[in-house]
């Protein structure tokens, strides 16, 4: 199981870090920690020699109720970014946190190398169509609306099943349209409440029917903040204990705050297989 990353054949038969760079103001753990250039690159440099194989780079916040940014604020907020990233490390593996056609081509175009849609291609349908000429991994997660209505969105007839239905749909499109290297993300927290979340967990086994890399983002979500009854600031152990259960699921990508404990996860689960 491997994904071509600018000539790169990245295997993910051994699971994988994705570290978190947010450049927004409004992210809700790590919004506004990162405003200057030398934040950036020490937190960056901080995630590679820890050991994250990938960066996810993004300039829109898509937590519940953010709002809304216009498609040149964020090429703004993001361009200087990835070029300041590939100045000082040439090799690193940028993914773009985007769900904009526009956002992507640049950025790729830029020297990022994978793409990361929160809405699988549904916000914005010139998406695909761009992925498969830019002939990039994409990631697609399941979402139902936007982030300012998402949590609206909340009933399923079968929550797994819904969800597998969803992929079965945009894998196609994507397959049709010649994209080769895909990325499944169930996307806990949208579109979700706190109870589906830890239903999907359970049954994040059956999403190995797609026969697709899986992708989860738990770090430090509500999920467990609210179950917990702390802060965001306060779960990374609960990220912990959650990660390592979604690697015994199959899951292949982590996308997390913090590395280090991540990458110690997937040493020690690697002992049990």
């Amino acid at each position: 199981m491997t994904i071509n990353c600018k000539g790169q054949l990245i295997d993910l038969s051994s699971p994988k870090v994705m570290g978190i760079l947010n450049i927004t103001p409004d992210s809700f753990y790590d919004g506004n920690y990162y405003k200057t250039e030398k934040e950036i690159l020490k937190q960056v440099e901080k995630m590679l020699n820890e050991g994250a194989t990938f960066v996810d780079v993004g300039a829109s916040s898509s937590r519940p109720n953010s709002k809304h940014i216009s498609e040149d604020e964020e090429l703004k907020r993001i361009i200087p970014i990835v070029e300041l990233l590939l100045k000082h490390y040439p090799e690193i593996l940028l993914s773009i946190d985007t769900f904009r056609s526009k956002i992507a081509d640049h950025c790729i175009n830029s020297g990022a190398c994978i793409i990361n849609d929160i809405s699988a291609g549904q916000l914005d349908h010139n998406m695909m169509p761009t992925i498969a000429s830019l002939n990039v991994p994409y990631i697609m997660m399941h979402m139902r609306g936007t982030p300012q209505d998402m949590q609206l969105q909340i009933d399923y007839n079968n929550l797994v099943k819904d969800i597998l239905f969803y992929f079965s749909e945009r894998i196609a499109e994507a397959r049709k349209l010649g994209i080769k290297d895909l990325i499944v993300d169930p996307g806990f927290g949208f579109s979700k409440t706190l109870e589906q979340n830890y239903e999907l967990l359970n049954r994040l086994e059956l999403l190995k029917m797609t026969e697709l890399p899986i992708l989860a983002g738990l770090s430090r979500k509500s999920m467990i903040y609210k179950t917990l009854e702390i802060t965001a600031q306060k779960s990374l152990n609960g990220t912990t204990a959650l990660n390592t259960i979604a690697l015994q699921k199959g899951v292949k990508i982590l996308r997390v705050h913090d590395v280090k404990e991540a990458v110690e996860c997937i040493k020690l689960t690697n002992q049990l297989f």
